[in-house]
């Protein structure tokens, strides 16, 4: 069986999940809290009230509720196996383990793209709503709205890839959701440190700091470094979707 009929199965094991709803808790509690606590201060004469509005938004929602989001939707995606002992009736078929751990993380790929994806509909929905009640009337910065949005996505990626790694180590979903909870909590107090750059559970939510930094500072900030964030994100990516294919090839299913 080839990646592709693997991809299509395993999309259909979640066709019937919970799994979009719950895409839809944390983006509207997070922009509709966060454009609400803003808008109070906003006049007709107020600038850069998207920028302010999506700093506001997207700093929790980056540091805490997006990789809270996350955990869960690994959990369900891999619990979709355990039922009726899914696993084993996988295993007897002629396939490539590697391939199908590598359909089930494009799975949850593709949820955190949606889920970036709803982020950013229903912020422009409420910043609309927000900027049109006060008379403001800044024009909607959809480059750079588009530019934070891609930004979160791949700066979550090392991040997506550890929680796999931790969800494929550990089979009992109480352990490795309280594991991956343990290493999202102090995300925010790493990256004020050094050590942030290996520390992927804080990366979508230094991503934000810096929009806020720069924000904050006229424009001043030097911002987010590529250098050396994307070889330590590249080497952090590989080495943890790399450990979880080796181990989910090994592992013996009872």
């Amino acid at each position: 069986m080839n990646f592709l009929g693997l991809l299509k199965i395993e999309f259909i094991k979640v066709k019937r999940s919970k799994i979009v709803p719950l895409l839809f808790i944390a983006p509207l509690f997070v922009v509709i809290s966060g454009v609400a606590n803003l808008q109070r201060y906003f006049t007709p004469e107020y600038t850069n009230a998207w920028a302010a509005m999506f700093i506001q938004s997207a700093l929790v929602y980056a540091y805490y509720l997006l990789p809270f989001s996350m955990i869960v939707v690994c959990v369900m995606i891999a619990g979709r196996e355990k039922g009726n002992n899914g696993i084993l009736k996988m295993m007897v078929l002629p396939l490539n383990r590697s391939a199908l751990l590598a359909a089930k993380f494009c799975v949850l790929l593709s949820y955190l793209f949606m889920e970036i994806a709803v982020f950013l509909i229903v912020f422009v929905i409420t910043g609309l709503i927000a900027t049109s009640s006060t008379g403001i009337t800044e024009t909607l910065p959809i480059l750079y709205l588009l530019k934070w949005s891609v930004g979160l996505f791949f700066t979550m990626l090392p991040c997506a890839a550890m929680m796999w790694a931790v969800i494929v180590f550990f089979e009992k979903p109480l352990f490795s959701v309280g594991l991956n909870l343990l290493f999202v909590i102090p995300s925010v107090l790493i990256a004020n440190t050094p050590l942030w750059v290996v520390y992927p559970y804080c990366y979508s939510g230094y991503l934000v700091s810096c929009s806020l930094h720069k924000f904050t500072a006229g424009g001043k900030s030097i911002g987010f470094q590529v250098l050396p964030f994307l070889p330590c994100a590249l080497l952090i990516f590989t080495v943890m979707f790399t450990a979880a294919v080796v181990y989910f090839k090994k592992k013996e299913y009872q």
